[in-house]
């Protein structure tokens, strides 16, 4: 099922598990005594509650032969575990009498199970006896272990909630933006193409375009409220199409059109791109402005369609449009691009005397 299509309605219920903390601390004098007791012998702690369950620690001076030369320590579970057992998790420490402050030697971060099968868990090498002799952990023939430990008391599932979805609808900005250059409603400025006036809003043309940006905002931007801009060598349809464009990032249906208009209108498009959107070719009738053609060097087999007027304050771009052609017929429409910062020294260099 699509996204867009799933149910409004959606029930949410939540589990957060409950659990208990506790720190069980068990002091052990008289170490060298310890040392002499059998391997798998231990003594263990008083016992301590935490979750409603009794626990301790227990204390190995040698669990067992593999074992030899470490001490062992493990959590024990003292009371008799219901059903499947309690999840826990834990770690043990050593208490550097020195500072104050415990390290943690063994750090049980996955929750283990303590059940009648397996009521203890630990390490049989918690440390070396060489590296603890020599250790601030132990002083005064003395070691403190230190357990802190989680107990997970069950998972409790909320009562079912029901949340209302929010349906985003689809963007409707450039239908919006169609319909409002459709109807003209709030223009500030006007185009006459030939015998055709057009009119637009000054911010979404800059918006789109550095081009307009510049020739509505920029040095020579007219200062006027309603300025009439004269758009020269463009055909009026090829002008509404560009708008078009402009405001709905889509081309115009041209469904209408014979396959030969529709590339012709394709070609016409192309231009209009790059003297309005690429490039400036916009000739303000009351701010005339200081220009000169510059086309790239067609390719062999093909021809130019249009050169690109400049001012020279503004930063250069060129989408070059041409036709290439087999035996009198268009094969394709090729263009290039490039671009160069507001120096008008290089205008000579990209001048061509023939296109």
């Amino acid at each position: 099922m699509a996204p867009s299509q799933r149910p409004r309605k959606k029930m949410v219920s939540r589990c957060n598990p409950d659990t208990e903390r506790g720190t069980l601390v068990f002091d052990i004098a008289g170490y060298s005594l310890l040392k002499g007791m059998r391997d798998g012998e231990f003594i263990r702690s008083a016992s301590f509650p935490v979750g409603g369950l009794d626990w301790c620690i227990r204390y190995y001076p040698c669990f067992t032969k593999k074992s030899e030369g470490c001490i062992s320590s493990f959590l024990e579970l003292m009371s008799e575990p219901t059903g499947t057992g309690v999840m826990a998790r834990f770690d043990l420490r050593l208490l550097n009498q020195a500072t104050g402050v415990s390290t943690v030697l063994i750090d049980q971060v996955k929750p283990r199970l303590f059940d009648s099968v397996n009521p203890t868990w630990g390490s049989s090498m918690f440390k070396k006896i060489s590296e603890l002799e020599a250790s601030p952990y132990l002083q005064n023939d003395r070691i403190v272990i230190e357990c802190d430990i989680t107990v997970v008391l069950g998972t409790p599932a909320s009562a079912l909630e029901t949340v209302c979805e929010i349906q985003v609808p689809p963007s409707g900005l450039l239908d919006d933006l169609r319909k409002l250059l459709e109807a003209e409603k709030r223009t500030d400025i006007r185009f006459k193409v030939k015998d055709q006036v057009f009119g637009a809003h000054k911010i979404v043309l800059a918006m789109r375009s550095p081009v307009f940006e510049a020739e509505l905002y920029g040095p020579i931007a007219d200062k006027q409220r309603c300025a009439t801009i004269t758009v020269e060598d463009m055909q009026p349809a090829v002008f509404k199409a560009l708008l078009h464009f402009i405001y709905t990032d889509l081309l115009p249906a041209m469904d209408d059109l014979e396959e030969d208009d529709k590339e012709e209108m394709v070609k016409h498009l192309l231009v209009a791109a790059d003297r309005c959107l690429c490039s400036s070719g916009i000739n303000r009738t009351s701010s005339p402005a200081a220009t000169c053609t510059t086309c790239a060097r067609p390719a062999e087999g093909s021809w130019p369609l249009a050169s690109v007027e400049v001012p020279p304050y503004v930063t250069f771009h060129f989408i070059n449009a041409y036709e290439e052609t087999d035996e009198g017929r268009v094969k394709a429409i090729v263009s290039d691009c490039c671009e160069h910062n507001a120096d008008t020294s290089i205008l000579d260099k990209l001048r061509l005397q023939n296109l």
